[in-house]
């Protein structure tokens, strides 16, 4: 008998299911402690902002407008940040928005420096930064899941809202420290210095890169596929409605609390850094509790008794002046706000494929910061008119009535959805010299199905229509021949030819089970028919002396259901 040795048991700290399970891989663990540093500079430069704004002016919509210049790009720009996330090396289009960050940081620490700083300078830099986080985003986000294993990925997404909050604990209180001892400047120089490691392990990551039998989309197309697949994709629509709505009402913390601190708490900076600290400390635990609240609530449910709480916590903070009952009630926001927001960029995750994972996750990253930017100027700009403490009282209201979205807007549930990759296709029969950009391309596909399955068929192509239609098809329809009920036609389009190509080869597994089994309903003995065709083939008609004309497309039969593929 031959005796066996069992593996060394992993620390239950890091085994499957863990929030910490992650950090057993030396990429995504080397990313996340530089990562914690960056944002230690983010916060510690945002504590030195909205102080220096305060000092400068007491105009509560000019103090509201940092967090609006740090997060309006966010809204702006991550479309665009997502389409180059996907369509180049994730790890060099990070390297480039820390760079744009950095800038964005030496500048501000250079005009503090030489006292040239001035309320709208301050506004402007603040948007540089944001500039480059809105770059940097989904870029780093959507590499995570090349990072780790997919059974690990709500863990990773949850460590990175728990590096952003452990951030969020310390950075303010000590950006409080660094303004009260040593000014704005030193804020802004910290920032600059901290900016230094990430950029660093990004530079030293050897990114595995994934060969793709297709060129990159150009920016403008790659950002309509993702406009277009979010709109047709409903699970990652709703999310995007409650993460907006949610920043909205949670906005108001972060954009009134230096009014809180110096107001209604008649605090310094410190004061501000340690309320600042108060509300990351939430978040940590907000991060450290996601996979017990995912294992025991839906997503639904949680959301819906965080954004209870939270709707509370913000009304105590209208009503208290007690700083330790405010730091209280700011803890308890923390905790709702991280658990909501990580709940909807796990939704968010779980529910989109790797081409174009960068673009939903901009979407997202657009919803919240959004509805931060928004919520910051509306709450400022309420609070100049009926006082700091009434905005709050309107906002904490927003926020408790927020789950009555859950009647039109229910949470999806993704845990049956399968996004891994399906092997690529075959490319299709071509007899016809095109190239690349000819085009519109028409796809038909004829089914044959018993009349008595005529309305579960239409069922099912009315969800087949979804899943072409935001991977890259333009006026799909479905018509059923009047002479023959038997034979139904589904039609589409695309642009291109390469258009086409991309979207036969980005169906995920799901969809592609979606496709089978319509299929399935094809009787008779004939197999399901599909025709490509060049629409307007004005060039392939075109010839010269001694050049052979190649004909039409050729009609495509494929030879069983299971290998059919359009």
């Amino acid at each position: 008998m031959t005796a066996t040795i069992d593996k060394p048991a992993k620390p239950s700290f890091f085994r499957a299911g863990s929030v910490a399970a992650p950090l057993q891989h030396a990429v995504f663990r080397r990313i996340w402690l530089a990562s914690l540093l960056s944002n230690l500079g983010l916060m510690i430069n945002g504590v030195g902002a909205a102080w220096a704004m305060t000092q400068m002016t007491s105009s509560a919509d000019m103090v509201a407008l940092v967090q609006t210049a740090l997060m309006l790009p966010i809204m702006l720009l991550s479309l665009a940040a997502g389409a180059i996330a996907d369509m180049y090396d994730r790890r060099i289009v990070g390297m480039a928005a820390l760079m744009l960050g950095l800038i964005g940081a030496v500048t501000l620490a250079t005009l503090a420096h030489f006292d040239a700083i001035t309320p709208n300078s301050l506004l402007v830099f603040c948007f540089i930064i944001g500039s480059g986080m809105a770059l940097f985003g989904p870029a780093w986000q959507a590499s995570v899941s090349e990072q780790v294993p997919a059974d690990t990925l709500p863990a990773a997404v949850a460590l990175n809202g728990i590096s952003y909050n452990i951030a969020r604990s310390f950075g303010p209180a000590l950006g409080g420290i660094i303004v009260a001892a040593a000014g704005a400047e030193a804020a802004f120089v910290s920032n600059v210095l901290l900016y230094i490691p990430l950029l660093v392990v990004l530079y030293l990551w050897r990114r595995t890169l994934e060969p793709s039998r297709l060129p990159p989309e150009r920016l403008r197309r790659a950002m309509v596929s993702g406009v277009r697949y979010i709109v047709h994709s409903p699970a990652i629509r709703i999310v995007l409605y409650r993460t907006l709505v949610t920043g909205i009402g949670g906005g108001s913390v972060l954009a009134l609390l230096p009014l809180v601190a110096r107001d209604i708490l008649h605090g310094s900076a410190q004061t501000y850094g340690i309320m600042l600290g108060c509300f990351g400390m939430g978040g940590v635990l907000g991060a450290v509790s996601i996979s017990t609240v995912r294992a025991r609530l839906s997503s639904e449910r949680a959301i819906r008794l965080c954004a209870l709480a939270m709707g509370i916590s913000i009304g105590a903070l209208a009503l208290s002046h007690s700083a330790v009952l405010t730091g209280a009630a700011l803890v308890v926001a923390g905790i709702c706000w991280m658990m909501s927001v990580t709940l909807f960029n796990i939704g968010v995750q779980l529910a989109t494929p790797r081409w174009v994972a960068g673009r939903a996750l901009a979407a997202y990253q657009a919803a919240i910061a959004g509805g931060v930017a928004i919520g910051s100027w509306l709450w400022g700009r309420l609070a100049n008119d009926i006082g700091v403490d009434q905005a709050l009282l309107v906002a904490g209201a927003v926020m408790f009535v927020s789950p009555v979205l859950a009647i039109w807007l229910r949470m999806p549930a993704t845990d049956s959805v399968n996004l891994d990759a399906v092997d690529a296709l075959a490319e299709p029969e071509v007899n016809l010299l095109i190239s690349p950009r000819s085009g519109p391309i028409v796809v038909e596909v004829e089914y044959r199905v018993n009349p008595t399955k005529a309305r579960a068929f239409y069922t099912l192509m009315l969800h087949v229509q979804a899943t072409r239609q935001r991977n890259g098809a333009y006026g799909w329809s479905i018509a059923r021949d009047i002479a023959d009920p038997e034979l139904w036609i589904e039609r589409y389009h695309c642009p291109t030819w390469l258009d086409y190509l991309r979207q036969r080869n980005r169906s995920t597994q799901s969809e592609r089970d979606l496709h089978l089994r319509a299929m399935s309903f094809h009787i008779g003995p004939e197999p399901i028919k599909i025709h490509r065709m060049l629409e307007r083939p004005l060039g392939s008609v075109r010839w010269k002396e001694n050049t052979p004309d190649h004909g039409p497309v050729n009609e495509v039969v494929l030879p069983s259901p299971a290998g059919n593929a359009v």
